[in-house]
Order: C-alpha cells, then sequence, then structure tokens
C-alpha cells in the first residue's frame, strides 16, 4: 500500500470484494519469537474483551491476509480502507473494500467495535489525523489494535535513515522476498512521524478518550527470519546491537523494533 501519498478522496470508492473463508495467515508467517507471542497474547485480550456475536470491524490498509485470529474473523463484518488500488484489488476477506486515504477518510460515528492499524502509522505523514478518525469511528468501549515498528530500534533508526532502495534490497536479499517493491508490494515509504514514538503515542492516547490497555516492545521478527536464512549476516548485526546496547542505558535492547499496543475508547 502506497502510504506516502495523501491523496484527499473527496468520495471514496467502494469496491466489491467477495468474502473469503477466514484465514490468519499473517500470524503463520511470523517465525517464532518475541512478535509472534505477542501478537497471540493480543489474540486472547480481543476474544476477553470484544463484544459476542457480530462484530464491526475496520482495517487501515489491507493486503491479503488479516492480524486477526480466525475465530473473530469469520464474525466480523470487516470493512477495508486502503489508498493502494492494487492491495484493496488482492484483499479476499474483507465484507467491504473501499479506495481511500485512512488520514482523511471518515466513517459513519461510533460504528466500529475494532479498529486494526498493522505496519501502517510508520507510512502516514499525519498519524494524528488517522488515530483521531479511528477514535471516532469506535463505539464506546471500542478498541484500537496498532502494530508498528520501534523508531528508536536498530532497526528503525536504519529505516529511517537509509535510503528506500536500501529498504528494496534486503527484503529480496535478506528476506528472500523477490518481488518485494514491486507494485503492491512492501516495503513502502517510511515516515515515522514523531506519534510512532511509544511515549508519545501514549501522551496523545491518553489526551484524546484512549486508554492503552496492551503495550508491549518485541524483538523485531526481522531478527529471528536473519539467524534462519542468513546467519552471518545475523550473528554480525546481534554484534552490533550486543555493543549498542552496553553503551546504552541499563534495560535497552536496541533488537526490540516493534511493539504491539491496544487502545480502548472511554
Amino acid at each position: 500500500m502506497n502510504k506516502q501519498a495523501t491523496i484527499d478522496f473527496a468520495t471514496a470508492t467502494a469496491i466489491n470484494a467477495p468474502a473469503a473463508t477466514a484465514h490468519t495467515q499473517a500470524l503463520l508467517d511470523l517465525v517464532p519469537g518475541e512478535a509472534r507471542d505477542s501478537l497471540l497474547a493480543v489474540h486472547d485480550l480481543l476474544r476477553r474483551e470484544l463484544p459476542q456475536g457480530r462484530l464491526a470491524t475496520y482495517e487501515a490498509g489491507g493486503g491479503s491476509c488479516s492480524f486477526l485470529p480466525t475465530e473473530l474473523l469469520s464474525r466480523s463484518h470487516v470493512t477495508v480502507v486502503d489508498i493502494d488500488e492494487d492491495q484493496v484489488k488482492n484483499n479476499n476477506y474483507a465484507d467491504e473494500a473501499i479506495l481511500g486515504d485512512v488520514q482523511t477518510y471518515r466513517s459513519t460515528p461510533e460504528s466500529f467495535d475494532l479498529v486494526i492499524c498493522y505496519n501502517v502509522i510508520e507510512h502516514l505523514p499525519d498519524v494524528e489525523a488517522a488515530l483521531l478518525n479511528f477514535r471516532d469511528a469506535l463505539k464506546r468501549g471500542g478498541m484500537i489494535l496498532i502494530g508498528a515498528p520501534n523508531p528508536r530500534s536498530l532497526s528503525g533508526v536504519v529505516t529511517k535513515y537509509s535510503p528506500h532502495w536500501f529498504h528494496v534490497w534486503f527484503y529480496r536479499h535478506i528476506r528472500g522476498i523477490k518481488n518485494a517493491g514491486q507494485p503492491g508490494e512492501p516495503p513502502f515509504p517510511t515516515f515515522f512521524h514523531p506519534l510512532v514514538t511509544l511515549p508519545r503515542l501514549e501522551a496523545f492516547a491518553h489526551a484524546n478518550g484512549l486508554e492503552m490497555v496492551y503495550r508491549r516492545e518485541v524483538e523485531s521478527p526481522r531478527y529471528p527470519e536473519m539467524r534462519r536464512r542468513k546467519p552471518l549476516f545475523a550473528a554480525l548485526v546481534d554484534a552490533g546491537a550486543v555493543v549498542l546496547n552496553a553503551v546504552l542505558p541499563r534495560g535497552t535492547d536496541v533488537r526490540r523494533g516493534d511493539y504491539h499496543v491496544i487502545l480502548r475508547k472511554s
């Protein structure tokens, strides 16, 4: 999804997207590690806290798989909003797929039980506008699931300050994703708005009627991927991380490159 664009669609275009069998390939694609463990904990919390029965779910950005557990996805009416036409066409599980910009698209107020914003906010120039739109779309007690990279981690710093062609090279040659950078395929240009930083995100949420009910920083799944696919390269990166951790304040681990957050609307 080309989240760099900030096109203001006066009217978002609804595109037919037939519902498909619920699946959670996104979870299966995560190698064993902290990120996968945290996502499983997120699933448990959502099962406990979301209403029983039919759910209204808004997914900000929608590719070919969902980050929801199968049982929640199967009882959800899923609305996907994405600015990239290829991503909208590739989505096969949404009940409604909308070509639109999550920074400007406004849904019916208080109409959703859950908003999913996974690997999206780091690509948005106006995170504040997107978060306020999500909040307004939620029913009272509804929740926003955010998954994002930590800009203060080693991978976050490299992502923020390296050129986009390097990200494409990394995806193709280290992660082994041969179609990386093709239309509708990651990696996408990254902005790292200040609100992507966890302390600022938590303060913004508190100031705007959102309670942070889950927060966990995890080792980026890129590390176990690299250890499995490119062990020598991974060993060099791990060694560099150890050196950085030794000179940074106690408790810092620059390998904690991702986080999961759940916000509840009060």
